[in-house]
């Protein structure tokens, strides 16, 4: 039994064991209270009974649905029955149960009867109430809320009649309210009344939105509209907390899916006619899409659809209730509810109440009343600000949710705007730090409204020009990177927030194509009104689209900039930021496609730039510090834009292509450059120049625009040139450079002195810490030095009074010192201490601190622009068509110009007079003698003349006017002719290493040189006044460095007009060398370079006809290739070919021993490397005579010479300190009275001592040769046409076999002994023939011993003639133009070692060939009885040689310098480099001269010839040398 009750309770207590096992616990606890009388047995009966009943009815459940279980179920309950009351089983059991167990008859009827009892008991109606609750309560109920309620009727007492009707006559309490809510419907203005009634009658929430819910679903029916009274009641009711707001939004429709999905779908539409108005349509399709889109608008227009939520949402805002607003817009997309314009004018209306009393403090200007703002009655509407810091308590957050739509309100608009400026004036002027905090926060919040509401409302204001100058106000007192950061959000992100904006878009892009492609010069004022219209709203978009177009067509840019005027302030400032936007675009290319050059949109860009700043007052910060980043990060293409805008704003041109007139007028006052320095006429720029100044100092950029520029010259080429095309890396290195120059221009001319020497700081500074070049050092510190120096002599002047000339001209000069000696110890820091061994500091320093308006007066210039201006009146009072006050305006202006430029005409002659003095003072202490001239020279060029001849077009005229100058003021140590031959003798390297525009100024030192020393040579007179008896043209050194001297030292004009040929000579050289290298580089700038000097150089014929073949060779191979070089070529050649008249026969140039003939045809007049046939078949032998000559020269270089026999008669033997050359003065004299009377010459001859029988006999000889020689030229030359076709093959085959034979000759080989020897004779037989160049004895060019060199000087012309025939001589090595021109390299420093190995192969060599020299005089003697025929033949040929001044080969690459090779030129670098100490302690051997050498046949020298040319390796290394 136990086990049985058990397995029971277990079955029982299972599922939930541990609840039963309470219950067990229990019912055992109720039985013990009944057996101890505690409880009565009745009490416990009935509870037991209950707790069976749940049992039971908890089984039911799960015994219903299997028929097993559904019986024991049964049993179980009828074992129950006995003490289970039978009322509540039928109260708790299912009715099918109750079936089975007896206790009903019939379920269904069981179930039919309890559904009859609930439905009377609680949904059936008394009948009664509908028959008493007649229409008099009701009516009564109406006329009681509708009665006047001004008098002392409160809500109370109204309440207590309703409460006596609703007794009186049984009405029902809801009913009741839903009158009330209509009858306040109908009196929405009796709020208070109302309000307190319902509160009183009802305060029920669910209640209330239950009634309200049911009259909102009445109108959300089709064709029905919510009346506005509704949305009134149900916001009062929402603002006074009577109802939720939650519980209210759902009986509210639409749901907010629907709300959404309508947002995307108005977003996508917008979108999809954005594309249709950028697509291209037929205009048949175009005109049927507009039709239908305006039907579709039309349909939406009529019919809107009735949103409850916003109607709610317009009654919450009307009523001030931004609570339960901010909650409905929260529910919805970003500004979809404000879309709708009646909601927007609601926010609007309550932001104006709101702002309204700050803005009657602060923001209302100054005379405007306003209209009066009404505040809200209700207390719960937000506060009105009074302060900023009340703005952000809700103002701030309304305004943000009007976004765009604020464009409905333009009142509101501009208090906003105006709310603005007055907090930027506060926070720019309150500088306390304890509310530092609190005005950065209110400045962000108002950039964020300007961000998020004012523009894109602006862009959905249809052209309202007041509305963009007004918010200009505010704009304007942001910095600049805010305002384009704006612009930048407004552009970019702006239009893509709203459906609105998307369309306004496509709108504005679609008109401004219509515009555009109507826009010409004729309508431009028409377009441009247009333009204004649509600027105003919409201004990114608008000038994003003409900018593009500007940059595919570059003939826009005059008509757009023309059309802007109708502008404003601010559309000027968001042009700007579109601009630098458009040059910022990282999409874009700023190189073509053949990286070789600028792309063409940048360069147009650059062109709007300049024109629309000039003309339009807009802010420059951003565009000046946009090129400064750009220089910061290393690109120099938008240097372009600066050099534009500076041009056009400032006036200031930089070109090299200036006229000689408007170089001279550079030279002169800021009025005559104004006037007579520019090609275009630029006027009224004293405005724009002012802006770009402002601009700059402003914001601190004028001094970082220069370093960075000139740092970044050499930037381009090392850092950004390694993957550039060279014509690209040139071109930019030129752009970058001519910026520096017109920016250093353009602040020297208008910066006050303060200002300028403020922020230029010193030049050991300026070099040594900001790395700058000392070029542009210099040319920054120059204004500030002349500045300086007025500033400083004008304070003297007031101090001491004196009138005097000479009192100024001290008082000048002691200025100069005062402010330039600091100058002079801060430029030691710059060079290694060894420079000043030979150049002073003072002297550097006023090189590079003087310009040409201190050195000369242009009076040509200022005459020409005065007369000018003459002319000028003349026609304005000539011409009746000028009305009277126009004319007399004119000539005024002209009247005032012409005194303006008198006066500054009178000023300069004043300032140049006060510096000439002051160099005429200085100039003693210039240069040091510690050294050689020669090292003088090569510093001189190094760190003087060449870096700063190719600065600037002025600068090149500065430095050839500047050696003149120190040449004129007989400046001690300084060697006129020393410097002039270091110009003129290799410039292959300098101009190699040009860019196009340094060519152009390099070319303009040449010019203004080869000016100088032309009109020395064309007068005697003009020689003799300007150039006897200066130290500059001495051609004896003395040790001492006493350049004094008698007249035998001086070089007289017969030769210095040997020596100025002989400098054509070797441009022409260098010229053809360039011509043949094939280089772009190389081509170019010797093409340039010749075009500048074409006025001065060719002047000999021969030479000009070498060139002119030469150029026309490359007019013929470059047609097809390179353009640009054709076009050149061409350029050069026509003009060459007009100047061939002014050209000269060679013995009219210089007189010559041999008369040249001028009627010799020009193929046998053949310059360098001339490609004219030679008149005979004997030029072989004479095809390496001018090149074996040279290389003969360096070869044998410490060992004896013999001497010309044209003037051995006067050789004397001297010894050399490097330039090695006899003591010609009385050759030269002698020779000159040989061609006047051959008697004198005669006895000249015999007077001299040396001469010999020998010698005599000789020179007899060489006269009848002479003498046959010319009778059988004369024959070749008029016979040469009648040679045959077969002889001029034959001659072409040997030249070009004579030509492959030299181009194995430059590959700096070791000759042999015996080829030494043929050498030295090939260099005697040269000199014996080339009586036109050479005109002295030459000698060895070993350095001299000390002793010796205190006895003698040293001889510089026949150093100077020599290198006619031999110009790579040592003084003839110019330092490349790597050394100055980029890094400033010291050329005279090199190795020791190096030294030492030079110095001991030199002496070997010399060694070896004094021993050759003597088997050579053996031979010769033996070999002197040969035929004369050879020796004929070979001194006609020779003759003819001299005649044309160079070689006869049909190649020109022959006559290219190729014996200047690198290793050479290093040789004799390191030889020059040596110090004196070292030159005078080297041993010298005295030069010996031989009877027999003299007597040498001419098959000796014919042999010889033939062994050169056959060891020879040299003629065709020249283009490597030089690619």
């Amino acid at each position: 039994m136990l086990l049985e009750n058990a397995s029971i309770k277990q079955i029982i207590v299972h599922p939930q064991r541990a609840v039963f096992v309470h219950i067990q616990a229990a019912l055992y606890e109720l039985c013990w209270q009944v057996v101890h009388g505690n409880l009565k047995l009745e009490l416990v009966a009935s509870v037991l009974g209950d707790m069976m009943v749940q049992v039971l009815f908890y089984l039911e459940t799960s015994a219903l649905e299997e028929k097993n279980k559904r019986e024991h179920y049964t049993q179980l309950v009828g074992a129950c029955l006995f003490f289970v009351p039978e009322a509540i089983l039928k109260e708790r059991l299912d009715p099918e149960t109750l079936e089975s167990l007896g206790l009903i008859k019939q379920a269904h009827q069981f179930n039919q009867k309890i559904v009859k009892i609930k439905t009377k008991l609680f949904y059936k109606q008394q009948k009664f109430n509908l028959l008493r609750e007649e229409n008099e309560g009701y009516a009564k109920l109406i006329t009681e809320l509708g009665q006047d309620l001004s008098g002392n009727i409160t809500s109370h007492l109204v309440l207590e009649s309703i409460k006596s009707l609703i007794g009186c006559f049984n009405l029902d309490p809801n009913r009741v309210l839903d009158i009330i809510l209509e009858v306040y419907e109908s009196r929405s203005d009796q709020d208070e009344f109302f309000l307190s009634l319902i509160k009183s009658y009802m305060c029920e929430p669910l209640t209330l939105c239950h009634i309200l819910g049911f009259k909102f679903k009445f109108y959300q029916e089709p064709n029905e509209e919510t009346p506005k009274s509704l949305y009134h009641i149900a916001a009062a009711l929402l603002h006074h907390n009577l109802i939720e707001l939650e519980d209210l939004y759902v009986h509210l429709m639409p749901v907010d899916a629907t709300i959404i999905e309508e947002h995307k779908r108005d977003i996508s539409e917008a979108k999809q006619i954005a594309r249709k108005l950028v697509m291209v349509v037929l205009p048949s399709e175009k005109s049927e899409d507009k039709d239908k889109e305006k039907e579709k608008e039309e349909e939406k227009n009529e019919k809107p659809p009735d949103n409850q939520k916003l109607g709610l949402l317009e009654a919450l805002l009307r009523i001030g209730d931004w609570h339960n607003a901010l909650s409905i817009m929260d529910q919805m997309p970003s500004f979809y509810a404000t879309s709708h314009k009646a909601i927007a004018l609601a926010l609007c209306q309550l932001v104006h109440l709101t702002v309204e009393p700050l803005y009657r403090r602060a923001g209302l200007p100054k005379g405007a009343r306003g209209c009066v703002m009404h505040p809200l009655r209700s207390k719960r509407a937000p506060r009105p600000a009074e302060s900023f810091e009340d703005l952000r308590r809700d103002t701030f957050s309304m305004i943000c949710y009007l976004g765009p739509h604020l464009s409905h309100d333009p009142i509101l608009f501009a208090k906003i705007v105006r709310l603005g400026k007055s907090f930027m004036k506060e926070y720019q002027s309150d500088g306390r730090p304890d509310v530092k905090d609190k005005m950065e926060t209110l400045l962000s919040c108002f950039l964020s409204i300007a961000d998020q509401v004012l523009l894109p409302s602006l862009s959905l204001m249809e052209c309202n020009a007041c509305m963009s100058e007004e918010l200009w106000g505010l704009f304007k007192l942001f910095p600049y990177q805010h305002r384009y950061r704006l612009y930048g959000q407004w552009k970019n992100e702006t239009y893509t927030s709203h459906p609105l904006l998307v369309k306004v878009k496509a709108q504005t892009v679609e008109r401004a194509k219509y515009i555009m492609k109507r826009l010409t010069k004729e309508n431009v004022k028409q377009s441009g009104r247009q333009i204004g219209k649509l600027s105003h709203s919409n201004p990114t978009i608008l000038f994003d689209y003409m900018l593009s177009q500007i940059q595919w067509y570059d003939n826009l840019i005059v008509p757009v900039v023309d059309s802007l005027k109708y502008l404003t302030s601010l559309n000027y400032d968001v042009l700007a930021y579109c601009i630098i936007e458009a040059l910022a675009n990282p999409e874009k290319e700023k190189m073509k496609h053949d990286d070789t050059t600028i792309s063409s949109w940048l360069q147009s860009l650059a062109s709007l730039c300049g024109a629309v700043f000039r003309k339009y007052p807009i802010e420059l910060a951003g565009l000046l510090q946009y090129v400064t980043n750009q220089l910061k990060a290393g690109k120099s293409f938008d240097l372009l834009i600066l050099k534009e805008v500076v041009q056009k704003m400032a006036g200031i041109e930089i070109t090299d292509e200036m006229t000689s007139e408007q170089l001279e007028a550079m030279t002169g006052g800021e009025q005559l450059k104004a006037e007579g320095g520019y090609f275009g006429q630029i006027r009224n720029t004293k405005k724009s120049s002012q802006r770009l100044k402002d601009a700059l100092l402003d914001h601190e950029l004028a001094l970082p625009l220069c370093l960075l520029m000139a740092q970044q010259r050499n930037g381009v080429v090392f850092l950004e040139g390694g993957e550039k095309h060279l014509k690209l890396v040139g071109h930019l290195y030129d752009q970058c450079h001519d910026t520096l120059l017109q920016f250093g221009g353009f602040l020297a001319s208008n910066l006050s002195t303060e200002d300028y020497i403020k922020r230029v700081p010193s030049i050991d500074i300026l070099c040594n810490q900001f790395h700058t070049p000392h070029d542009a050092a210099f040319f920054l510190s120059r204004p500030m030095y002349a500045h300086q120096i007025l500033s400083k002599y004008d304070e003297l002047k007031k101090t001491e009074k004196g009138n005097r000339q000479q009192q100024k001209v001290h008082k000048y000069v002691a200025a100069c010192e005062q402010v330039m000696t600091p100058v002079h110890e801060a430029v030691v820091s710059l060079h290694p201490a060894r420079v000043w061994d030979d150049l002073r500091p003072q002297f550097y320093a006023t090189f590079w601190s003087l310009t040409m308006y201190d050195l000369a007066v242009p009076h040509s210039a200022y005459e020409r622009e005065v007369n000018k201006l003459k002319v000028q009146i003349k026609a304005i009072e000539e011409n009746p068509e000028i009305p009277l006050n126009k004319k007399k305006k004119e000539k005024e202006r002209c009247t005032a110009l012409q005194e303006k430029l008198q006066e500054e005409e009178k000023k300069q002659l004043e300032h140049v007079q006060r510096v000439l003095h002051r160099l005429k003072l200085e100039k003693d202490n210039w240069l040091l003698a510690k050294s050689t001239k020669n090292e003088t020279i090569t510093k001189f060029l190094q760190l003087c003349l060449f870096p700063r001849c190719i600065f600037s077009s002025i600068d090149a005229v500065y430095c050839a006017r500047f050696v003149e100058l120190v040449h004129q003021q007989k400046t001690p140590n300084f060697c006129t002719l020393l410097c002039y031959d270091r110009v003129f003798s290799a410039i292959i390297y300098t101009v190699a290493s040009c860019t196009e525009n340094e060519s152009h100024r390099y070319g303009r030192f040449l010019s203004c040189m080869l000016e100088t020393v032309t009109r020395w040579h064309s007068d005697r007179a003009t020689y003799e006044k300007e150039c006897v008896n200066y130290p500059g043209f001495l051609t004896i050194f003395r040790a001492t460095g006493f350049d004094g001297g008698n007249k035998a030292d001086q070089l007289d004009y017969e030769n210095f007009r040997h020596v100025v040929h002989k400098w054509h000579y070797m441009l022409t050289k260098a010229s053809v060398h360039c011509l043949e290298t094939g280089d772009y580089t190389h081509i170019r700038n010797i093409l340039i370079v010749l075009t500048k000097i074409l006025p001065c150089y060719p002047k000999v014929l021969n030479l000009g006809q070498a060139l002119e073949c030469r150029v026309h060779k490359i007019c013929l191979e470059e047609k097809d290739k390179r353009p640009d070089l054709y076009a050149l070529a061409m350029g050069y050649s026509g003009r060459l070919k007009g100047q061939k008249v002014h050209m000269v026969p060679e013995n009219e140039f210089h007189h010559k021993e041999q008369p040249a003939r001028s009627a010799t045809p020009a193929n046998q007049q053949n310059g360098p490397g001339s490609t004219g046939k030679p008149a005979t078949s004997t030029s072989k032998t004479e095809e390496g005579t001018s090149e074996d000559g040279d290389r003969g020269k360096d070869k044998s270089q410490g060992t004896t010479k013999p001497v010309n026999k044209a003037n051995s008669a006067a050789a004397k033997v001297t010894t050399s300190n490097g330039n090695g050359a006899l003591n010609s003065t009385k050759a030269i004299k002698e020779r000159d009275d040989k061609e006047k009377s051959g008697k004198e010459k005669k006895e000249k001859k015999e007077k001299t001592p040396g001469s010999t029988p020998e010698t005599k006999a000789e020179n007899r000889r060489e006269k009848q040769r002479d003498e046959r020689a010319g009778k059988e030229e004369r024959v070749a030359r008029e016979g040469k046409e009648k040679t045959p076709k077969a002889d001029r093959e034959k001659v072409k085959a040997e030249e070009k076999s004579s030509k492959d034979d030299k181009a194995k000759a430059g590959n700096g080989e070791p000759m042999e002994p015996s080829r030494e020897r043929d050498a030295i004779k090939e260099s005697k037989s040269k000199e014996k023939g080339d009586r036109g160049a050479v005109a002295g004895s030459l000698k060895s060019p070993v350095p001299r011993s000390e002793s010796a060199e205190s006895e003698r000087g040293t001889s510089l012309s026949g150093f100077l003639l020599y290198c006619s025939v031999s110009p790579h001589t040592p003084s003839l090595k110019v330092s490349t133009p790597w050394d100055f021109h980029h890094a400033n390299y010291n050329s005279v420093s090199r190795s020791k070692s190096r030294e030492r190995e030079m110095e001991k192969k030199d002496s070997d060599n010399t060694q070896g060939r004094s021993k050759e020299k003597k088997e050579d005089k053996d031979r010769k003697d033996k070999k002197r009885d040969h035929a004369v025929n050879d020796r004929e033949t070979s001194q006609e040929s020779k003759r003819k040689k001299d005649e044309n001044g160079t070689n006869s080969t049909k190649n020109s690459k022959s006559a290219s310098p190729s014996c200047d090779s690198p290793l050479s030129a290093e040789k004799e670098k390191s030889k020059r480099s040596k110090s004196s100490s070292k030159e005078k302690a080297e041993s010298v051997k005295p030069e010996r001269t031989s009877s027999g050498g003299k007597k040498e046949s001419r098959h000796d020298k014919e042999k010889s010839e033939k062994k050169e040319k056959r060891d020879s390796s040299g003629g065709k290394e020249d283009k490597k040398q030089y690619p």
